[in-house]
């Protein structure tokens, strides 16, 4: 789309518009939970332990990041490790921690039921400059610390 004009945008536009893509992305993660044998939480922290990597996250920071307690995310974790996605280790550092790794069998499933979209994403994202990825990068990580705080809010309120 490099060169040809963009529909016009005000922030009420952009608000509908970022509106109509999270519930199309809360229906998708709803079906690929489904497909997967998991609940859209669980999934969440699949999706956690997945970006950190060889960083294996304790069992405290999913429960953090998934705004969730720590009895929680051991019943998330309970249901990840029965269904085959996670394994749990003994935290070198201190025993009395668990760490969390991905089963490699599992990140392979995870990875073929999002590679399609995710192939359509990256082709969207070459329709857009170095400029505007910049902008729409901006956004995006300044409306998830504003979720986050908003979360954070209405789980300290309620």
């Amino acid at each position: 789309m490099h060169g040809k004009p963009r529909p016009p945008a005000d922030p009420a536009r952009a608000l509908s518009a970022m509106d109509h893509l999270i519930a199309a992305h809360l229906l998708g993660q709803q079906e690929l939970a489904r497909r997967l044998g998991v609940g859209v939480t669980d999934l969440t922290c699949f999706g956690f332990v997945l970006e950190a990597g060889e960083d294996l996250l304790t069992a405290g920071d999913l429960a953090a990041r998934a705004h969730v307690t720590t009895g929680a995310v051991t019943g998330i974790l309970n249901r990840l490790e029965r269904a085959g996605y996670v394994t749990r280790r003994p935290d070198p550092d201190d025993r009395r921690r668990v760490r969390v790794a991905a089963v490699p069998d599992a990140v392979g499933r995870v990875g073929a039921v999002y590679a399609g979209h995710y192939r359509g994403l990256a082709d969207l994202f070459a329709d857009y400059t170095a400029d505007e990825l910049a902008v729409l990068t901006d956004w995006f990580t300044r409306a998830t610390r504003l979720a986050h705080e908003s979360l954070e809010g209405l789980s300290s309120s309620g």
